[in-house]
């Protein structure tokens, strides 16, 4: 789930990285004389959720990135369709500075994801789990808005991504698992779900290991007849996510695993079957 160092990459002065642009229904994206075109990439629609327009932005293909840095591509747009495209080709968007700087389109050279059969789940959170309730969906935008919580030192959820992220959700794309205790919400995270892939963004807690066992939660969702074709993706793997079981996984190999999950069904949760 997205770091706070990311968002301090600086785009300006760097040519090596393509700028993502559009001419009509036809996307141009290339390095000066090497500009290519292409139409604009259409996903399959699960039964769970409802289309989004296709997107007319198209982003630079893996083998135009640069195999040292994580930001592949700046500009283009949040809009769902975009998002959607950029998840399926293992990007993400992270904001490159100011609100008039560019978008900037991240695939890290070592991805953090955590194993299904690998989060690390100590007595002391079993024992406290027990305490908590997890609900799916039912509080999406307190959870976002939990998570983009301006006074925590590492906020990066701008009025941008919450709305972009929301018509996300409301199109069924996008979807928050909650720990619930006593009534009040006292954990959660929201991520994209496309096939087999489940896409971190971020997480919370109001309570002492409430975001742990939202996670916890998640991964039970996850793994099911299909758990060993499902990717968790959290994007980068921070220490406190390493203490979890995050791994680090080469982009070549995550790439790769994504290909492989996106042919996957939706898991039940989020498929509208539980």
């Amino acid at each position: 789930m997205s770091s706070a160092a990311a968002a301090n990459v600086m785009v300006s002065g760097r040519a090596v990285i393509p700028i993502i642009s559009v001419l009509s229904s036809w996307a141009v994206v290339g390095r000066g004389d090497h500009a290519r075109s292409c139409r604009p990439r259409r996903l399959p629609c699960p039964s769970a959720v409802r289309p989004a327009r296709p997107s007319p932005w198209v982003f630079p293909a893996p083998g135009d990135w640069d195999p040292d840095d994580d930001l592949v591509g700046i500009g283009a747009d949040l809009a769902p369709g975009t998002l959607l495209n950029a998840y399926a080709q293992g990007l993400f968007p992270m904001p490159t500075g100011g609100t008039r700087d560019p978008m900037g389109w991240f695939s890290p050279v070592r991805r953090g994801v955590l194993p299904l059969d690998g989060l690390k789940v100590s007595r002391s959170l079993r024992r406290s789990a027990r305490s908590f309730e997890i609900r799916v969906d039912t509080a999406f935008e307190a959870v976002i808005d939990a998570c983009g919580d301006r006074r925590r030192p590492d906020g990066w959820i701008t009025p941008e991504f919450r709305s972009a992220y929301l018509a996300l959700h409301e199109l069924g794309w996008v979807h928050s698992v909650e720990a619930w205790r006593d009534g009040r919400l006292a954990g959660g995270l929201y991520g994209v779900a496309l096939g087999g892939l489940f896409a971190g963004e971020s997480m919370f807690h109001h309570e002492t290991d409430a975001s742990k066992v939202a996670l916890l939660g998640l991964v039970e969702l996850l793994s099911d007849a299909y758990a060993d074709r499902r990717v968790l993706d959290v994007q980068w793997a921070t220490p406190h996510l390493t203490s979890l079981g995050v791994i680090e996984m080469p982009r070549s190999a995550y790439l790769a695993s994504l290909r492989d999950a996106l042919g996957v069904p939706l898991p039940a949760a989020f498929a509208g079957m539980s």
